[in-house]
C-alpha cells in the first residue's frame, strides 16, 4: 500500500515538473512571439514612470495583448528597475521580449538642434527656448563665445541646460586643442584672446578657405599696432548680440565710443562677439602667411585682399560698382 502511494506521488511530481516545464516553454514562446502591432509606433517612457504605467501605455498603444504576462516577464528578467527615460520606436510585430529590450536600452528616438557658426549666445538661447521638446529654463545667457556651433542630438524632455553644458564642454575641447597646436609666433596671449579674435573672423567671412587669410589680416594689423576696424564688433556694441542691426552702420555709430568699437579702441574688444566654430578658431591660431592688411567684399561671396591702401581703394571702387549695378538691376525689376 505504502509502495503504491509512493509510486503515485512520484508520478504526480514527475507530471507536475513536466507540466511546469511545458508551461515555461510556452511562456518563453509567447514572450518571443510576434506582437499585435501592424505598424511602427513611438512610445514614451516618462521620468518617474514605473513598470505598471509603461505596461498600460504599451497596452493602450496596441503593442501588447497581455499586460499581466508582460509585467511578469519583465520582473522575471529584473528589467523593472532598468527602464530608461525617453521615446522609443516599437517596430511592427515586435515581441514582448523585443519591446522590453528596447525600452531598457536607453537608445530612444533622438531629435536634433543646430547651432550655426557665428550665432551669439543670446541667439542660441532663443533657439533652445523655441524647441518645445526641451525642458527647463536657462536663467543666464552663457558667456559669449563659450558655445561650440554644431548639430546636437537630444531626447524629448531633455533639459536646455544640459545641452548648453554639452556645447560649452565641446568648445573648451576645441579651443584647448587649437591652442596646443597654435603657431608659435602668434601674438595672442591666451585662449580668451584667441576666442575673441576667432569670433571676429567668424563674423567677417563665411568662406572656409578664406578664414586663414582673414586671420592673417588681423594678425598683421595687431603686429603693426593698427586698429582692427571691423564692423561686426561695432554692431555687437550696439545690439549686445541680441539680434541683428537690420541695416548698415551710420557714420555716427562708427564714431561712437563703445568698448567694442574697433575703429576707436586699440587691440581686441573685451569679449568675443559671437560663438566661433572650430575652423575659425584653428585659423585664428594658425593664420596664413601673408602681408595683407586690408580686405573688402568682391561680389562673389568672398573678399579681395590687399597689402597697400592704394590696392584696397581700387578693390573698394570695384565693390561699389558691383553694389550700384545690383541696386540698378533691383530697381529695374521693380
Amino acid at each position: 500500500m505504502m509502495r503504491h502511494i509512493a509510486a503515485n506521488a512520484l508520478t504526480f511530481i514527475i507530471l507536475a515538473i513536466a507540466g511546469l516545464g511545458i508551461l515555461v516553454m510556452w511562456a518563453r514562446a509567447e514572450f518571443s512571439a510576434p506582437g499585435p502591432l501592424a505598424e511602427t509606433i513611438i512610445v514614451p517612457v516618462e521620468r518617474g514612470d514605473g513598470l505598471s504605467k509603461v505596461t498600460e501605455r504599451l497596452r493602450d498603444a496596441g503593442a501588447i495583448n497581455n499586460p499581466t504576462f508582460f509585467r511578469l516577464g519583465a520582473r522575471y528578467a529584473k528589467a523593472a528597475e532598468k527602464l530608461k527615460f525617453g521615446e522609443y520606436e516599437i517596430p511592427a510585430a515586435a515581441s514582448m521580449d523585443d519591446i522590453l529590450a528596447i525600452i531598457t536600452s536607453g537608445r530612444g528616438v533622438s531629435y536634433a538642434v543646430t547651432v550655426v557658426e557665428g550665432w551669439t549666445s543670446w541667439q542660441v538661447v532663443q533657439k533652445l527656448n523655441s524647441v518645445d521638446l526641451l525642458t527647463g529654463e536657462i536663467e543666464e545667457i552663457p558667456p559669449e563665445g563659450s558655445l561650440a556651433p554644431n548639430t546636437y542630438s537630444y531626447n524629448r524632455g531633455e533639459s536646455r541646460l544640459a545641452l548648453i553644458e554639452k556645447m560649452q564642454k565641446a568648445q573648451v575641447e576645441i579651443l584647448e586643442n587649437a591652442w596646443l597646436n597654435r603657431d608659435p609666433e602668434t601674438l595672442l596671449k591666451n585662449r580668451e584672446e584667441a576666442l575673441i579674435l576667432a569670433s571676429i573672423i567668424e563674423k567677417e567671412t563665411g568662406q572656409v578657405e578664406e578664414r586663414a587669410l582673414v586671420a592673417s589680416v588681423f594678425s598683421n594689423r595687431l603686429k603693426r599696432g593698427m586698429r582692427l576696424q571691423t564692423d561686426p564688433t561695432v554692431i555687437y556694441g550696439l545690439t549686445e548680440g541680441k539680434g541683428s542691426l537690420g541695416r548698415g552702420l551710420r557714420r555716427s555709430e562708427l564714431d561712437k565710443a563703445t568698448p567694442y568699437n574697433t575703429y576707436i579702441i586699440e587691440g581686441l574688444p573685451p569679449t568675443p562677439i559671437a560663438n566661433p566654430g572650430k575652423a575659425a578658431i584653428e585659423a585664428t591660431l594658425n593664420p596664413a602667411d601673408s602681408d595683407f592688411i586690408f580686405f573688402v567684399a568682391d561680389g562673389t561671396g568672398g573678399h579681395a585682399f590687399a597689402e597697400t591702401l592704394r590696392e584696397h581703394n581700387a578693390n573698394v571702387r570695384k565693390w561699389r560698382a558691383i553694389e550700384a549695378e545690383r541696386a540698378k538691376a533691383a530697381s529695374d525689376n521693380n
